[in-house]
């Protein structure tokens, strides 16, 4: 799983698009104020026809507790920052909650780097060095992107695939466990819950207990990404 991270409008949801072609802002507040509020889903199709998932956070210190909720079952962490406003509060923040947290891998997206002369771009890449020192991403590659232009997209994929490729996946064994993201009702079938399973396997008709409360649900449906 892939989740983004950084200062409000520095170009998270964007970059999601352009690796998904996913639009995550679906919320008429989030499309008027032009922010993200609620976190976002989308498929990644990597170079190897591998779907991996990923989770667009709002960076809008308002919204922090939707970040922390977004963050967590991440496996891979994209620390976006904006080559024009370089290092921001949300940016340190962001980072801090993922270092408590206990991210462990990550890259780190300079987006927006057609707005800025090659001058800044280096500015920016060393500020956000000195931020990250002594931090999970200290030996994180730096990759300046542009969402408009993809200048930089097929280096950032790259870093991203490798990150990817290093991580232990979810064991196939013991119970199944799945942290829920978010839930909802759908007409005819009843509740909906989707997250990021951690373990196990799950199959049609099995039986779960819900935590923490305790209560017992039966799978009716399975679907990843749309597509049953």
């Amino acid at each position: 799983m892939l989740g983004t991270a950084g200062h409000v409008d520095h170009g998270k949801t964007a970059l999601v698009k352009l690796l998904s072609g996913c639009d995550t802002d679906r919320l008429a507040e989030e499309k008027r104020r032009g922010l993200t509020i609620e976190l976002g889903f989308a498929p990644c199709h990597m170079a190897d026809d591998r779907i991996v998932g990923i989770v667009d956070v709002p960076g809008h210190a308002s919204f922090i507790r939707n970040m922390v909720a977004g963050a967590h079952g991440v496996d891979v962490m994209i620390l976006v920052v904006a080559a024009d406003d370089s290092v921001m509060p949300q940016t340190r923040e962001h980072l801090d909650v993922l270092t408590l947290m206990g991210a462990r891998r990550g890259v780190i997206a300079l987006t927006k780097i057609d707005l800025v002369d090659p001058e800044l771009r280096e500015f920016a890449v060393e500020e956000v060095r000195d931020l990250v020192r002594n931090t999970f991403l200290e030996t994180a590659p730096i990759c300046p992107v542009s969402s408009v232009t993809g200048e930089g997209f097929d280096t950032f994929v790259t870093a991203l695939g490798a990150e990817v490729d290093a991580c232990d996946p979810a064991p196939p064994r013991g119970p199944f466990r799945q942290w829920v993201e978010r839930s909802f009702s759908v007409h005819g079938r009843g509740a909906v819950a989707t997250g990021i399973p951690r373990a196990g396997q799950v199959a049609l008709n099995a039986r779960l207990r819900v935590l923490p409360g305790g209560h017992r649900a039966r799978v009716r449906h399975l679907e990843v990404y749309g597509q049953a």
